[in-house]
């Protein structure tokens, strides 16, 4: 039997085993034991971390992974940029007025292009359609110049239409108003036309503006009536007359025709303008005229110090016809009416456009005259080309001087 002594011995040796074991086994057994506990720190005494509350942790949107070398991208999403201003087209310079321009022209810069509406006929007065560009020849102050542009296509037409309703058409009205329905009955896609009635300067009234309704055109030719006054024929082609060639006037490819057909007895009794103020301001439009003239019941007889009514009436017609390359007609009577109208149809629709580049190019104010020839071919009917007779050419630096204007008035009155 073991001694007291050796029993206490035993003890201490055991008790001394269990210690050691768990010195070196406890830490082990906890680690896998218990893994929600933190592990102690006598384990790795130099590893020791800083408490948590003492340094905020990286959102995770912000955090920014640590890239490696083959794979290294921005450390922040690409973004698209302002976008650039959009592009602007650089307009081409186009010489005044615009020319006709077709595929393959070479465009002119800082040229002015003087385009020329040219009726040609026989010795009957019927139109011939099928001259060729080689057989216009243009003079401008007798020295030829270059045709630029040629055509012989059909092109929309703006025309005015005004009609003299002084007292002294009285019994002729309604043919007039007839005959004007026909004219704008032939109208095409693209045409335009507007109404004037006029009596004195202070009664010149636009009863329908621009338009290709033919519905309000005859409605507004079926609006006139007659009404006493001093009749202003030339205060009326005057205003008229400028309104067609403001119309579009300066719209990029506009090739359109521009023409005025007056009624009237032809008598001018009170006008603000005069005849050369008149004519100073036409040549500076490219507009034809059409007077249709009633000069039969005009006085003929003349005396020394006047020429007669009727005579002065039929030289202002055929002035205004001849210098802006349009027609004179002198009916004898209102059944005459129908056929001139078709007249006027058929000459604003068969002529030619053709322009050309003056060689002088001096900006002086001063008048140029222009003649259009055509070669004779032989075994032919003779050709007739008719044209305005000139053009004003515009002084540099300043716009043309015109006198005082009398106002359209915008609506006709009430009839009385």
């Amino acid at each position: 039997m073991f001694s007291e002594q050796n029993l206490r011995r035993t003890g201490i040796i055991a008790v001394c085993g269990l210690i050691l074991a768990a010195l070196v086994f406890g830490p082990r057994v906890s680690a896998s034991g218990d893994q929600d506990r933190p592990r102690s720190t006598q384990a790795k005494p130099a590893a020791t971390p800083t408490p948590a509350t003492t340094v905020p942790a990286r959102p995770a949107s912000t955090a920014i992974p640590t890239p490696t070398p083959q794979t290294q991208r921005p450390t922040t999403a690409p973004t698209l940029g302002e976008p650039p201003p959009p592009p602007r087209l650089k307009p081409t310079p186009t010489p005044t007025p615009p020319p006709v321009i077709e595929e393959g022209d070479i465009l002119r810069i800082n040229a002015e292009l003087v385009q020329l509406h040219v009726r040609v006929i026989d010795r009957n007065n019927r139109p011939i359609n099928n001259v060729p560009q080689d057989d216009f020849h243009i003079f401008e102050d007798g020295v030829p110049q270059k045709i630029e542009t040629f055509t012989r296509e059909e092109v929309p037409i703006s025309y005015g239409l005004a009609v003299d309703t002084s007292g002294s058409l009285r019994s002729q009205l309604q043919s007039v108003v007839d005959a004007g329905k026909t004219i704008i009955d032939s109208n095409k896609r693209g045409d335009e036309t507007f109404l004037v009635r006029f009596i004195s300067s202070d009664k010149i009234e636009t009863i329908q503006d621009f338009t290709d309704n033919k519905e309000l055109l005859n409605d507004g030719l079926d609006s006139f009536y007659v009404e006493g006054g001093q009749t202003a024929i030339i205060d009326a082609i005057y205003l008229s007359a400028e309104h067609v060639s403001e119309y579009r006037k300066g719209n990029e490819g506009d090739r359109r025709r521009r023409a005025l057909i007056v009624i009237t007895d032809g008598e001018d009794r009170n006008s603000f303008y005069k005849q050369e103020q008149l004519f100073a301001r036409l040549r500076e439009e490219d507009v034809q005229i059409f007077v249709i003239g009633f000069v039969n019941e005009l006085e003929k007889d003349a005396s020394l110090i006047r020429k007669s009514p009727r005579e002065k009436a039929v030289n202002l017609i055929n002035r205004l016809a001849s210098e802006t390359g349009g027609r004179a007609f002198f009916p004898e009577s209102v059944a005459d009416l129908p056929q001139i109208a078709n007249d006027i149809i058929r000459d604003l629709r068969t002529q030619y456009v053709i322009s050309y580049n003056p060689t002088n190019k001096a900006q002086d104010g001063t008048y140029r005259a222009i003649k259009v020839s055509v070669d004779q071919p032989s075994g032919s009917d003779k050709r007739i080309a008719l044209t305005r007779t000139g053009r004003l050419a515009r002084k540099e630096g300043s716009s043309t001087v015109r006198p005082p204007t009398v106002r359209m008035p915008a609506t006709r009155p009430g009839k009385p």
